[in-house]
This record gives C-alpha cells, structure tokens and sequence, in this order.
C-alpha cells in the first residue's frame, strides 16, 4: 500500500469523529459559567431579608436603618410567658406594617391559654383568620409547646400531639408557613462542661438548665415530635428556627432537609455556623452550595421600648455587616473562645437566594394580596 493509499484510510476513519463530536472542531469551545462573588463594598448595594426580628416597641429607629441597609424584616409574635403579650406585640407590627409596608411582613402566633378547655382549638383558628386578613404572612410556634404547655393530666404537650392538629391542618389547607422554635440548643441538656456557647448563661440560670431536671421532656423528644409533625404533615411549609434546633450537626441537619422536601431552616445561630466553619470550612460551604435552596437569612434581633436608638443602630449595623463578611468573603475571623476562621466566600447567586429570594419565596406562600 503506498503513502496515497494510508493518507485516504486515515481520512475515512477520522472523518465520522469530525463530523460528530465538538472538541475535534476547533471553531467550538466549551462555555463555563463564570461565578460572581460580592465584596464588603456591596452590602448596601444588595437586597436582604432578616426573616427573624422581635420589634416590641411603636419606635422606628429600627426600621429605618433597616431603610439604610437594604433590609426587609419579618416581625415574628411569640406567645412567651414573659415581656409583652403576644397580643401586644402584634399591635406594635401591624402598626410599623400598616406604616412600612414595602419593608416588612409580620408572622402571627396562637396563645395556648385554655388549650385543654373545649373549643379552644376553633377559636385558635378563628383568631388565626382575623391576623392572617390584616396582612401577617405566616404563624410561628414557640418553644413553651414542649416545654410549659401540660395538659389537663399534667403531661408536657408536644408538637405532634393531636389536639394540635385542626391548626397544622388549616395551615396546609391555606399554604401557610409555619415557624417553628421549638426546644433550646442541644446544650441545655448537656453538663456544663460538654456544652459549647451556653455554659454561662445556663451557668447563672439552673432553673432553665435541662440537664439538671430529667422530668422535663429530652432534646431528643423535642426532635422527634417536630419530625412527626413532618412526616404527618408533608405538604406544611415549615421553617425551623434556629437551624431548626439542629444547630450543632449539619450532618443531621441535612438528614432533615433531605427528608422533608417542605422544610426551611433560618440562620440564627451564627456562631455555631462558624465553629462548624472553623472545624471543617469546605463541609460547610458545600453545605451552603447544596442547601441554597433552603436557607433563610436571620438574627433573632429583639428592640425594646427601653433600648437606645443610637446604639441599635450601630449594634444592629455592626452584627449585620459582620455576618456579610463571613458568607461573602474569606476574610479571618476571630470566634471567641475557639480561635480563627476564614469567611466562606458563597457565590453571589447563593447569597443572593439566602438572604432574599428564598424568604420573598416562602413568605408569598402565605399572601393573599401582592406587596412590593
């Protein structure tokens, strides 16, 4: 065979690999996507929901730097044995709503007054209805269902229990979002020594120290009857406040997000996400990556009639900006007590889905009339 002859195989061998496959042309090129990463520079610039604030005052100060910063808020009511009335608290967010209404949304609650007498669960339903007409987006529940509330034979009431059930019932049947604070950290069960950021407080209050009064309901029953109200009710759009009360272990937390396509989580618990930053940063940033989805932007910031509107608003500022800085760059960080972190450097579209689009998603599940 001559050289003409192996030149003209050659040919027709390639020629079906040219002809169908793009690297062999070098007209073609593959595309990637270019990630875009804020600065410290574009935290004004970049909308962002704190979907956990407390405001228990008619003052504005705080609304206004929210102004300033380019933050909505979510005003969330508890029904807790302490402060102001739930009642109260309401009154203070459908005020600084009806004024507001471009920067805010309000999450009602349910008092568990005269849970164990007859009807208490329609006229929880009725009140439910009268918040819900005035503008609130959602309900939240409080740690004092599994903790306080006992019913008429002196047993802990838990989340799961079906007198509750016409209520997470008619939240479904309406779309409407649930918020869930539900126990305390895991180390309110643990001895002093085990615990992780709550050993002074705990400390100073034994009274709330659960390690020390085994009567009271485990971290474990508290975890298990949230997760039955789940899997009970798989349509519920249910946020978790606190990371879901699993702040400890993302492993677990992801556990949860995988099985309960309808659950969110909030943020509010910062130094915890750091510690899990500083043990392991690559796990917590896939983590971020993989649950943008299902990740809410907020603080747990409570304004109080007797606070100083002055050092609100540079505490308030100073916490929001610290936290821009650990999920937008990875600048060191000093977390007190455990050393130096580095910031995870989220891309700008996740960040973007945690502190805006995922709580203006969630929260429009419970809207009956449109908001800008």
């Amino acid at each position: 065979m001559n050289i003409k002859s192996v030149l003209l195989v050659l040919t027709a061998l390639i020629a079906p690999y040219r002809a169908g496959n793009a690297f062999m042309s070098p007209k073609k090129h593959v595309q990637f996507k270019q990630e875009r990463y804020y600065t410290v520079e574009d935290f004004k610039s970049v909308k962002k929901f704190d979907t956990h604030i407390h405001i228990n005052t008619d003052e504005s100060t705080f609304i206004k730097l929210a102004q300033e910063d380019n933050f909505q808020f979510l005003d969330i009511v508890d029904d807790r044995p302490f402060g102001l009335p739930w009642t109260e608290q309401q009154k203070f967010a459908f005020l600084h709503l009806n004024n507001f209404p471009s920067q805010m949304e309000v999450a009602t609650t349910f008092s568990v007054k005269g849970f164990n007498d007859k009807g208490w669960a329609e006229n929880t339903i009725r009140d439910l209805k009268q918040s819900l007409s005035k503008g609130a987006r959602a309900v939240k529940i409080w740690k004092n269902i599994g903790m306080d509330l006992r019913d008429e034979k002196g047993k802990f009431v838990m989340l799961d229990d079906p007198r509750l059930a016409p209520i997470f019932k008619f939240l479904v049947q309406n779309g409407i979002p649930l918020i869930g604070h539900n126990g305390e950290p895991r180390d309110c069960w643990l001895p002093l020594d085990k615990m992780t950021f709550s050993k002074s407080y705990y400390g100073s209050h034994p009274e709330y120290h659960m390690y020390l009064h085994p009567e009271f309901p485990s971290y474990e029953d508290h975890i298990k009857a949230r997760d039955n109200l789940l899997e009970k009710y798989p349509d519920l759009k249910f946020v978790g406040a606190h990371l879901g009360s699993l702040e400890w272990s993302l492993d677990e937390l992801a556990k949860r997000l995988d099985r309960y396509p309808n659950m969110r989580v909030d943020l509010s618990r910062i130094t915890n996400l750091q510690l899990h930053s500083l043990n392991d940063r690559q796990k917590t940033r896939n983590f971020f990556i993989k649950y943008q989805d299902r990740l809410v932007y907020g603080t747990d910031k409570a304004i109080n009639s007797s606070t100083d509107p002055a050092g609100l608003s540079k505490t308030i500022h100073d916490s929001w900006l610290r936290d821009w800085i650990f999920f937008v760059t990875d600048d060191a960080i000093s977390l007190a007590g455990f050393g130096e972190l580095h910031g995870l450097k989220l891309p700008a579209d996740v960040i973007d889905k945690i502190y805006y689009k995922n709580a203006k998603d969630w929260l429009s599940a419970g809207s009956s009339h449109k908001r800008n």
